[in-house]
């Protein structure tokens, strides 16, 4: 069935491609969240050598890694926006890619050693980085004039399902790494990701494909007005990366804080690289919450635009960092800190989350002109891989050679937390001289 018979098919409704769209970001999530929650706890207790001894990581070492993987993940979009906007489609850039995705969830589970890890790393991130824009601008392309008032919605629904994936995935492979080790732990996720595959492909029928735009896209590219919109959002973006380097520590420098935290809460003993789902699982809750009481109340104050949403979830991501920082400074004083403070910083982190993140994403889409949708929502994550990037190189950049840090204890949060304040501070000018 064409693009235009599937359009003429759901006129004013819901798109029927949208369950299969859903099921597949939240089976895919599962999949990256759930390798990516037990990456840093993996390198620093299970990696092997060559001959099968034990070869871990040291900390820094470890959070350099996996920043950096990060960063690739998030600036193949580029890659994957220009092959899909240009050549294959949207489409066919998932089903193509997310077979890289699923060898190197494979590898994971098959090979402990560094070469194994590199080399899935490398699978991973192009398959995950390559099918990135497409899932998402995937979704807008589903509407048009008719049904367009829903796209905000269905937006929204999108990331409730990375969420149901990621507070899936964070919640059980730890627990399976623990108990069973890394094969089961990694083995999960890699059939979620199939599963997943299967997904988009029987929707295929009921799905807008976005096919590639060929020279056209290359055209528009080229053009003034766009190469101007393009750096515009850009510099929007360049504040949102500093955002997604301190929220990516979620899975390195704040699990390996709740390793040293008394982790027995409400009754139950959390695994540190659980606490992740907790983000996960405030995001489902935060949502609705959100869109029906605090942005309205918001709104009575001042007029609430996208780029105002940003700006107030940026000095909220600070916030949450200086709490993490006087976690730090309580541990370095020898005190005994229950994992209900690290819970409070996720509170305060995921508030920023839902006024960042979404509003990025759905910010993103409605700047791009119709050729471009893969293309401007890889600007997105290029934001989050230069965040990471960032991150990766402050912990390259303080590790001595006699293994201590430049910025040990509580002064490597507080340092993060001001880094983000600065740039809210800074936004604010910025955003008030935007223009579409």
């Amino acid at each position: 069935m064409g693009d235009s018979a599937v359009e003429n098919a759901g006129a004013g409704r819901m798109p029927g491609a949208v369950p299969h769209i859903l099921m597949n970001k939240t089976g895919e999530r599962f999949a990256f969240y759930g390798i990516r929650t037990i990456l840093v706890v993996y390198m620093t207790r299970y990696l092997l050598d060559a001959s099968g001894e034990a070869a871990p990581m040291g900390e820094e070492q470890a959070k350099s890694v996996f920043h950096y993987f990060t960063a690739a993940a998030y600036f193949l979009p580029v890659v994957g926006a220009v092959l899909s906007d240009a050549l294959l489609g949207m489409f066919r850039t998932i089903v193509v890619f997310s077979l890289f995705y699923s060898a190197g969830a494979l590898l994971l589970a098959v090979d402990g050693t560094r070469t194994g890890l590199y080399a899935a790393m490398v699978l991973l991130a192009v398959g995950s980085g390559v099918i990135k824009p497409c899932l998402s601008a995937n979704v807008g392309e589903q509407f048009d004039k008719s049904n367009e008032h829903l796209m905000s919605r269905v937006y929204g629904w999108f990331y409730f399902a990375i969420n149901v994936g990621a507070i899936g995935s964070m919640a059980l492979t730890p627990w399976l790494l623990e108990r069973f080790g890394p094969g089961l732990a990694f083995g999960v996720p890699a059939a979620c990701m199939i599963v997943a595959m299967a997904a988009i492909w029987v929707g295929r029928g009921k799905m807008k494909r976005g096919e590639g735009a060929g020279m056209d896209f290359v055209r528009q590219i080229l053009r003034w007005d766009t190469v101007r919109g393009v750096g515009h959002v850009f510099v929007i973006f360049l504040f949102v990366a500093v955002f997604w380097a301190l929220f990516d520590q979620t899975s390195s420098a704040w699990i390996l804080q709740a390793e040293k935290m008394d982790r027995r809460w409400l009754g139950v003993e959390f695994l540190p690289s659980q606490m992740p789902a907790v983000n996960a699982g405030l995001v489902m809750a935060g949502i609705p919450l959100f869109n029906y009481v605090v942005y309205p109340a918001m709104g009575k104050i001042f007029k609430l635009t996208a780029l105002r949403k940003m700006g107030v979830g940026f000095f909220v991501t600070a916030g949450a960092f200086a709490i993490s920082a006087m976690i730090e400074r309580a541990i370095g004083a020898g005190a005994e800190v229950s994992i209900g403070w690290q819970v409070l910083a996720y509170v305060v982190l995921t508030a920023g989350e839902i006024m960042v993140s979404i509003t990025a994403m759905e910010f993103s889409y409605t700047q791009a002109p119709r050729e471009m949708k893969s293309f401007m929502m890889s600007i997105y994550f290029l934001s989050i891989s230069l965040g990471n990037v960032f991150t990766a190189g402050v912990n390259t950049f303080i590790q001595n050679a006699d293994g201590t840090s430049k910025l040990a204890g509580a002064e490597y949060y507080w340092f993060f937390a001001a880094v983000m304040a600065v740039a809210a501070v800074v936004f604010v000018p910025v955003a008030r001289a935007y223009r579409r």
